[in-house]
């Protein structure tokens, strides 16, 4: 991770919970954990391990139960729904394995879409010089119908990133993705943080998708297991057959 920036987010002391009494079932059981602007780290362990709930947690998708979570110096533990709201408009961007596009919108349109929603002037010139980014400048006008699935990942991307946010958070981008388009869409999140200075955080349950991170950071029983830098899938996929993932 060299060349690392400072910490971009940070959790302290992290809990969270689902359900009551005893079929209570603790997600999160107090993790600290920390992000440095202009990294890419891949989130792992068994299913119910705590990672997908850590993500939705940090990109203020769903609210702890105790601790803290900053993004650079602004608690977002602390702020009400209507700011937290902002701030994931503008500084958080986020994709899913299921891409989440609106099916009557294009390509263009998906990826002005927050944009628009935060009440913000649009320039059209921006959107396209971002899709050509992408490797979609003559998939503009396209709806997501007419798109493989490669390319509309692509669109998601893109629309995570139109905004300029402080950090990317992606939930098993790849999961619905072919070998090959799976790997496109790998190599494009690694040259968001390469060459244009992102931060990226991924939830993977793939060793060679993990190995393009940075860092692999392991979840088990809700809290952090151990953590990897500069790996390679065959270390990965030791640490997850040891944690029995």
């Amino acid at each position: 991770m060299a060349g690392a920036g400072p910490v971009q987010v940070r959790l302290d002391q992290v809990r969270k919970g689902y359900g009551r009494g005893e079929g209570r079932v603790l997600a999160l059981d107090g993790v600290s954990l920390t992000f440095a602007a202009g990294t890419f780290t891949a989130l792992m362990g068994p299913s119910g391990s705590g990672k997908s709930t850590l993500l939705h947690c940090a990109a203020g998708l769903d609210k702890p139960d105790e601790g803290r979570i900053h993004l650079g110096d602004t608690e977002l533990t602390r702020l009400g729904e209507s700011k937290l709201l902002d701030v994931r408009r503008q500084r958080i961007g986020v994709v899913f394995q299921s891409f989440n596009l609106v099916a009557s919108l294009t390509a263009a349109e998906n990826v002005a879409l927050p944009a628009r929603l935060a009440g913000q002037k649009v320039r059209r010139e921006a959107v396209h010089e971002l899709l050509a980014r992408v490797g979609l400048a003559d998939r503009a006008r396209h709806l997501p119908s007419s798109l493989s699935g490669g390319q509309q990942q692509r669109v998601a991307i893109a629309r995570a990133l139109f905004t300029g946010p402080d950090v990317v958070f992606a939930d098993e981008p790849t999961g619905a993705l072919d070998t090959r388009a799976g790997a496109d869409v790998l190599g494009l999140l690694r040259e968001t943080v390469d060459t244009w200075g992102q931060t990226v955080v991924m939830v993977t349950h793939d060793p060679r998708a993990a190995s393009m991170a940075d860092r692999v950071v392991f979840f088990a029983d809700g809290k952090v297991a151990g953590e990897l830098t500069s790996p390679s899938a065959e270390r990965i996929g030791s640490w997850l057959a040891e944690l029995g993932a």
